[in-house]
């Protein structure tokens, strides 16, 4: 076996460098792509690895997709895993190339031979490894205690909150008719370039439907703008005639913007217009998986900015590796007035956690309704129309069919004919079996994929099919049955009237999704009322299809893709988030006697 070159002394000290010699006959050379993985976390460990060259990110597994789980980045000269395998025990991170990667890897059969072929060595190895592990440890700790200690400075946030700061005082002053030609260009320039960010995005991801995302993108874009445009956004913005008390808006300042994995640049684009409108800033931060295609939309923003005499500041983000901890800094700065976090409950949860204002989002898992006497023919189309729309992703599409029995049979046949795979219950015990985790979440490789893919990997052949469509248990509405899903995979109920209906959609909620959205099929305008008074959800439909009704693009809902569930969903706001929430409003007050004279 050839040897590798060891890194350079400034890599490794000398000891590590004899260590490497004394190993070298056992070590075999191995190489890894950018996301191959070098071991799991929760898997035992039989192997520990030397890193000759490239980058290592150590990550924690999350079965959110837009949760953040990188912990840190690691490179030439770093052990990996050697704690779990002398200790006999499981990995407790996963261990990612982030890069090509060449190392040395060491596994038990070796070690087990090392020891039996110089056991006098063996013990020398030893005492070297428990000094790796002693200096892994003390690294450890210092990042903790960089992490805990919130007052130790990050160069690169202080000089982006900085630059913010300064360009949103800068633009404050600007009037409503330049703001809006400013965010007019930006908004046309992100919808000409939408076919290109599609692509882009899901060849970057994995994920979605580029033909829909170039939908996501012109409702994030030229939608968004065309309900803004010519509203104020800050100074006086209502006077109560009676009262004769004025509301006046001003900026809340730098804004920190999460962007998750599965909408990344309509929720750019979406939070540069409506932070903008505001008079605002914006930092944000891209999920690592769709890091590119963020850096392509900012680039993008960031020239018409220039182009109208903005300054460039005013929108930034985030570029290279992102971690936990380098976003938390962001959130808990001082420069920062407030949160806007799209993404994983995880991270919404941390956003709020933060000490700085926020307002995040919930997950979502609605629920539809279609009762004894709705247009089922209407209700199957919206249905597979929305949750087929970009493979699932989108969070307020259905996720479980509450039909009536009356109408289950032909409701099942409506969906077939809008080209979902309603599956039988054998088929259904095959798919679940194969496309779920133990704990009920879908696996994560399935998200964003199309339906018949999906299908395949359970052995099922359904071609032509956007929707996978299984059976589900009204009485034990738990697990993989009551999960929000971001794939095209929907759960069909089946319940006897309108009282076990309610009550479902409402157990479903409670499950995952409370506060979100929930939707009605019905002609008896009686009924929708009724159900729109019981069910805990922010958005409530009648007769639209979820995923498109949610965003506003068929009912008179604002256009935003940034949807708060409510204190329901651990949320401060219900709204659909628009430049409205972004704002600080004082009010003056004239007196009384003032008033009345």
């Amino acid at each position: 076996m050839s040897s590798i070159p060891v890194p350079q002394t400034s890599v490794l000290d000398a000891f590590q460098v004899e260590l490497l010699s004394a190993l070298q006959p056992y070590m075999d050379e191995v190489s890894f792509t950018p996301d191959q993985t070098l071991f799991e976390r929760g898997k035992r460990a039989d192997s520990f690895f030397i890193v000759d060259d490239g980058v290592v990110r150590l990550e924690v597994p999350t079965p959110e997709p837009d949760t953040e789980g990188v912990l840190d980045h690691v490179g030439a000269g770093s052990f990996l895993g050697h704690e779990s395998m002398l200790a006999g025990s499981v990995h407790g991170v996963n261990a990612v190339a982030d890069s090509d990667v060449k190392a040395r890897k060491v596994d038990s059969l070796g070690w087990r031979r090392m020891l039996d072929d110089d056991p006098q060595q063996g013990v020398m190895i030893l005492r070297a490894l428990a000094r790796q592990t002693a200096i892994n440890l003390q690294a450890a700790h210092g990042k903790l205690a960089e992490q805990i200690e919130s007052e130790t400075p990050d160069p690169e946030v202080e000089d982006m909150v900085a630059r913010a700061t300064a360009a949103q005082r800068e633009f404050e002053g600007w009037d409503e008719e330049r703001v809006d030609a400013l965010l007019g260009d930006m908004a046309q320039t992100i919808a000409a370039a939408a076919e290109e960010l599609a692509q882009a995005t899901v060849a970057e991801t994995h994920i979605g439907n580029a033909d829909h995302k170039v939908m996501k993108i012109n409702l994030a874009s030229v939608g968004v703008f065309s309900q803004m445009q010519g509203k104020p956004g800050i100074g006086a913005i209502a006077t109560d005639d009676e009262t004769q008390v004025t509301d006046f808006a001003a900026p809340v300042g730098v804004v920190f913007g999460i962007v998750p994995v599965t909408n990344p640049v309509p929720t750019i684009i979406n939070k540069a217009l409506i932070v903008l409108k505001s008079r605002n800033a914006l930092i944000y931060s891209t999920h690592r998986s769709a890091g590119g295609v963020g850096n392509r939309a900012g680039e993008l923003i960031q020239e018409v900015l220039v182009k109208h005499g903005a300054p460039a500041d005013l929108v930034q983000w985030v570029r290279g590796r992102t971690n936990r901890r380098k976003t938390q800094r962001f959130m808990s700065h001082p420069g920062v007035g407030l949160i806007l976090a799209t993404g994983g409950p995880s991270m919404v949860k941390a956003a709020y956690s933060s000490g700085t204002p926020a307002i995040g989002v919930g997950a979502g898992n609605a629920p539809a309704w279609v009762a004894a006497d709705a247009n089922l023919k209407a209700a199957a189309e919206g249905v597979v129309m929305s949750k087929a729309f970009d493979n699932g992703l989108i969070c307020g599409s259905e996720q479980h069919l509450v039909v009536d029995r009356s109408v289950a049979d032909e409701m099942k046949a409506a969906l077939t004919d809008a080209g979902a795979a309603v599956l039988t219950a054998e088929e259904t015990e095959r798919f679940m079996a194969e496309v779920f985790e133990p704990d009920g979440d879908l696996k994560m490789w399935f998200i964003g994929q199309p339906a018949e893919k999906i299908a395949a990997a359970a052995g099922l052949e359904k071609p032509g099919a956007t929707l996978v469509v299984f059976e589900a248990d009204a009485s034990n509405p738990a697990g993989a049955q009551a999960r929000e899903r971001l794939a095209p995979v929907l759960s069909f109920f089946t319940v006897d009237g309108d009282d076990e209906a309610i009550a479902l959609c409402k157990s479903l909620l409670a499950y995952e999704g409370a506060g979100h959205t929930a939707n009605i099929h019905t002609t008896d305008p009686a009924r929708i009322q009724r159900f729109a008074a019981a069910i805990p959800a922010s958005r409530i439909l009648a007769n639209t299809p979820s995923a498109h009704g949610c965003c506003g693009l068929t009912t008179g809902l604002p256009h935003t893709l940034t949807l708060g569930c409510g204190t329901w969903g651990g949320n401060s706001t219900t709204n659909n988030v628009t430049h409205a929430d972004l704002r600080n409003v004082k009010r003056l007050a004239l007196p009384l006697h003032q008033v009345a004279g």
